[in-house]
């Protein structure tokens, strides 16, 4: 049996390379307004709600709720085996995540599903997302 292939990183820049820093070190921080104190991901230069540019760097409770999803059947990126599930979910604070599903069979996801987000940190400068249920 051969090796999957690694998978795919992003190459982060910008706003959303501190993103990605922050989620490598284990800590779950998205903007949030300065000003109007509105959370927004992804990270922008200016608040989608009061337009300004003060940010801050919060720590989220990674506790969310699954909003949507889809199942891949077909071999998209060699990295993964189909059928697989690719998550939305709501943080309580109100962002939307999009990570990998583990810990429960893809038949077993429904909306409002209570999961948790764990980051799975691939090196210094990135980690990516994955839920598990709570």
């Amino acid at each position: 049996m051969s090796e999957r292939p690694p998978r795919i990183l992003p190459n982060p820049t910008g706003p959303s390379a501190e993103l990605y820093r922050f989620w490598a070190r284990g800590e779950l921080r998205l903007h949030r307004c300065a000003g109007c104190g509105a959370w927004r991901h992804p990270p922008r230069y200016r608040c989608a709600v009061c337009g300004s540019p003060a940010v801050t760097w919060d720590v989220a409770s990674g506790r969310a709720r699954v909003f949507t999803w889809t199942i891949t059947h077909r071999p998209v990126d060699p990295a993964f085996e189909p059928p697989y599930a690719v998550v939305v979910a709501e943080l309580e604070e109100g962002p939307r995540l999009v990570g990998m599903l583990d810990g429960i069979a893809n038949d077993e996801l429904r909306i409002d599903l209570p999961v948790v987000v764990a980051l799975e940190p691939v090196n210094d400068a990135v980690a990516l997302v994955t839920f598990r249920p709570a």
